[in-house]
């Protein structure tokens, strides 16, 4: 347990949660652009995000047209307001030759008040890389790039089903060098027949390319994907924790910050987009099976678009790509917030709650002090930040922030 300083106090005090009339934000969060694109080559096993096979193909300047047709319609949402930065994922981005996503970029810069410094991301596949194709992606705005490049070890690139080998992820970390000035490498750890060894291995071969940013994923078998079906032989827990801190110790002696659950950064070279998710930002999301959140000043929304790229085109041409949207419950706000700050190895600073939220921090001040108590948060009034402890057990921390939740 950690005492609670003499000086900070979350006790509660007689407040009662807003009504909806009375419910207000005094200013809105930044606000980002998510753009999916959802067709891949191959499905892989463990993946459970909107992605497609383009076996048949499908038609690039049909689906550009449509995401800035679905922009346009989702204008009147956002009108005014800036875009800090852009991520295209996937899916497989890559898959788009250069021109489309030039014509995107500009066609995105005609609709919408985009910052000059935008960061603009894209999500590339090593499978997908050439030389010219980067070069291009670079001339038309794409500022980083973020490679999925999960193992350089090809019996482990086998063994999670990617269309790429060790030899074709070394030549994408290569070249995203030489091309861009910040970018970023997915590795993925107890993979099937991993040691950690192996791993470490992993992340040697990736430091040797200097990237400036890393995420680290732990492999989990999600639903509705066919490892979950079918689950392959993992690494234990005891020897999954030992990877995650050998990787972790290894970053921090090659000076990255660890600075999210999953993401390792170089000083100054932080996921902008990313950071902007879990400090409880905006984004609107644009493409097949997008999701986004907007704030407004009497309410935050949350928007999911139809998924499957056939019903989305259609749904686009008919005037609206939205298929699902619903207001966040006041009673949901202190749980959507803490889940995505908490994962912030610094936490956020304890305003943010307030204004990002319009609630008082009174509504969540038991919980608070609960944590404090359970040694899971930093007792620190000006932040709310998990402690080493509850870094390691986020899952226990964001649950006490649940609608049902019993602080204690």
């Amino acid at each position: 347990m950690i005492p609670i300083h003499p000086h900070t106090s979350y006790r509660p005090v007689a407040v009662a949660p807003p009504g909806r009339g009375a419910w207000q934000l005094n200013a809105l969060p930044p606000l980002s652009l998510y753009i999916h694109f959802p067709w891949c080559v191959r499905k892989c096993p463990y993946c459970d995000f909107n992605s497609h096979e383009s076996k048949g193909g499908f038609d690039e300047a049909a689906y550009i047209a449509a995401l800035l047709t679905d922009l346009e319609q989702g204008l009147p949402l956002i009108w005014g307001r800036p875009i800090h930065t852009i991520f295209m994922g996937g899916g497989t981005p890559s898959l788009f030759s250069a021109e489309a996503m030039d014509s995107l970029l500009a066609g995105i810069r005609a609709r919408t008040k985009l910052l000059p410094d935008a960061e603009i991301t894209l999500e590339a596949n090593p499978g997908t890389v050439e030389a010219d194709k980067f070069r291009g992606y670079r001339a038309a705005g794409i500022n980083r790039l973020s490679i999925g490049i999960q193992s350089f070890n090809p019996e482990h690139l086998a063994a999670i089903g990617r269309i790429h080998d060790g030899e074709e992820a070394r030549r994408a970390a290569a070249l995203a060098g030489e091309v861009f000035d910040t970018f970023n490498l997915d590795l993925m750890f107890a993979l099937p027949g991993q040691s950690i060894e192996q791993a470490l291995a992993d992340v040697e071969t990736a430091l040797s390319f200097s990237p400036t940013h890393l995420s680290c994923y732990h492999l989990t078998l999600e639903p509705n994907t066919y490892f979950y079906r079918y689950p392959p032989a993992l690494p234990d827990d005891d020897t999954a924790a030992d990877m995650h801190d050998a990787i972790e110790a290894r970053l921090a002696a090659a000076g990255f910050v660890h600075y999210e659950t999953s993401a390792f950064a170089r000083p100054g070279h932080q996921a902008r987009h990313n950071l902007n998710y879990w400090q409880f930002g905006d984004y609107l999301g644009i493409g097949a099976g997008a999701h986004g959140k907007l704030s407004f000043h009497d309410r935050i929304v949350r928007q999911a678009r139809y998924k499957q790229p056939a019903a989305y085109l259609k749904a686009v041409a008919d005037g609206n790509a939205v298929q699902t949207e619903e207001t966040v419950g006041h009673d949901d706000l202190p749980f959507e917030f803490m889940l995505n700050a908490l994962r912030l190895t610094e936490g956020v600073p304890t305003a943010f709650y307030s204004e990002r939220t319009g609630l008082p921090l009174a509504t969540v001040a038991a919980r608070l002090e609960a944590a404090v108590k359970a040694g899971l948060l930093e007792a620190d009034p000006m932040r709310l930040a998990p402690s080493l402890l509850g870094q390691r057990y986020l899952n226990r921390l964001q649950t006490l922030f649940l609608p049902d939740g019993t602080p204690g």
